[in-house]
């Protein structure tokens, strides 16, 4: 055995490790020029809902990093089963089989309550992706012979749905796609529902009733058999957490089951409790034929994602003839690593345990009446809506307008919560002129102390950044 060799990083002191990163890492999601005279925050470790950086400093963490760490960090439980289960099997693909993979499917499957097969992966841009071959490939295998291929793909504007060149397409949100396209064919969009911008004076069951008409048209002027597939995220996450009327789902699921067209649901941020459900359409028990899954499903602590698809889709996958080519031609290296998977087993345990669901509805109903009574009235709010510990904050510059607020101060508003010791995320880089929510995600584990000063850290960033 060779002797263990600390890396430059692990030696190195802070100062130099702040000029390594300037040197060596390229972040997401962000202009590196002014890097040189404010260096991003390093965060050096986390625990329950708080991170803390490398002065020290702690943050209330209100976006669990990128929505995904809702049991809180620093659990030695996922670090104990990380560890045993690295000295049981570091590694292997699903070309053949392990127990944590058989575990966690089957768990998956208990959960959603139907039967069907889960694909694993590693992001929930490659879930969805690998929805879409999915989605395309039963369709090819079931069609009546002489039939066009179904390969289109209808989402709604402002949803995301990943980062992939597929996923990519399917995601509405013109700031994300911009100077990627031309990208991958066969993708549409339509709106969403978004009812505080675009319901008027008609009731939501009426506005709601419209939106499916207009999908309908959509199906109809495309034609019904090209349609292959329709994604939504049961709330739309990023694209400013847009609730849909509770009759929506329904209708779209009714529209997919009279045209024949796959139903998708990308559960990537809404799952595993995050909107006070196990899963967010539960709140609407309107099933889907496909569903995606990541982020939560290891609250962060590995990277794992799925894709579960209803036992007739599988079906059409299987052939008598083992060297024909109705099998699912799709593989992921690490898709159901055994350490991933161990972990997600152990990560639902917990929510399980601690009822993290019930608690994220209980926490965030609380959040949502303490924001209506601290700055529900404020001149700058429009908007306050969410379910769960998913909340959105439409914030405008009229409240008669609706005329969002511009960018720079609603950047300036989540750095005075930042600088409080409070993380509040917003839509970035999404809509053109239509980035002013501010968005609220904390671990599930949040507490109505905790609830208070993300409260009284957006109000203050208000009172300070307001004229």
């Amino acid at each position: 055995m060779t002797a263990s060799i600390p890396s430059p990083a692990a030696s190195a002191p802070p100062a130099d490790l702040t000029q390594m990163g300037l040197d060596s890492l390229w972040h997401p999601m962000v202009q590196h020029r002014g890097f040189a005279t404010k260096p991003p925050k390093r965060i050096a470790r986390g625990a329950s809902s708080t991170v803390t950086d490398a002065n020290g400093k702690d943050y209330l963490d209100g976006l669990s990093g990128l929505w995904c760490v809702n049991v809180g960090y620093g659990r030695q439980e996922l670090a104990d089963v990380a560890y045993r289960h690295m000295t049981e099997l570091a590694y292997y693909p699903l070309s053949a089989t392990h127990e944590p993979a058989i575990r966690l499917a089957h768990k998956l499957i208990e959960m959603l309550d139907y039967p069907g097969k889960v694909f694993f992966c590693t992001s929930g841009s490659e879930a969805n992706e690998t929805a879409f071959k999915m989605a395309r490939q039963y369709h090819a295998q079931t069609q009546p012979s002489g039939s066009g291929p179904r390969y289109k793909i209808i989402s709604r504007y402002r949803g995301y749905h990943g980062h992939t060149m597929g996923a990519l397409s399917a995601t509405a949100q013109a700031e994300r796609k911009l100077k990627f396209e031309p990208l991958v064919p066969g993708f549409l969009h339509v709106p969403p529902p978004y009812y505080y911008r675009f319901g008027g004076d008609r009731s939501e069951s009426s506005y709601s009733q419209d939106l499916i008409r207009d999908l309908e048209h959509t199906i109809l002027h495309e034609g019904a058999q090209s349609i292959a597939a329709i994604i939504v995220e049961p709330v739309i996450s990023g694209g400013g957490v847009l609730v849909p009327p509770d009759d929506y789902l329904a209708g779209v699921r009714s529209l997919c089951d009279t045209y024949g067209i796959l139903l998708i649901y990308d559960e990537v941020v809404n799952g595993f409790g995050r909107t006070g459900k196990r899963f967010g359409h539960h709140h609407w028990n309107v099933q889907p034929d496909i569903i995606t899954f990541a982020k939560g499903i290891t609250s962060g602590y590995m990277p794992l994602a799925a894709t579960v698809a209803k036992q007739h889709i599988f079906e059409a996958f299987l052939d008598d003839d083992p060297l024909g080519d109705s099998h699912f031609r799709h593989l992921t290296t690490y898709g159901g690593h055994p350490v991933a998977a161990a972990v997600a087993l152990e990560n639902i345990a917990i929510l399980d345990r601690e009822h993290l669901d019930d608690r994220a509805a209980e926490t965030g109903a609380y959040l949502l009446d303490r924001l209506h009574q601290s700055i529900g009235s404020h001149p700058w709010v429009g908007d306050i809506r969410g379910k769960g510990l998913l909340i959105g904050i439409e914030l405008v510059s009229d409240r008669d307008t609706k005329t969002p607020l511009p960018s720079p101060k609603v950047i300036a508003i989540t750095k005075h919560c930042s600088e409080a010791g409070v993380i509040v995320g917003r839509n970035t880089n999404t809509i053109p002129s239509f980035t002013n929510v501010l968005i609220l995600a904390p671990p599930l584990i949040l507490t109505r102390e905790e609830s208070d000063r993300m409260v009284e850290a957006i109000a203050n960033g208000l009172k300070a950044i307001a004229p």
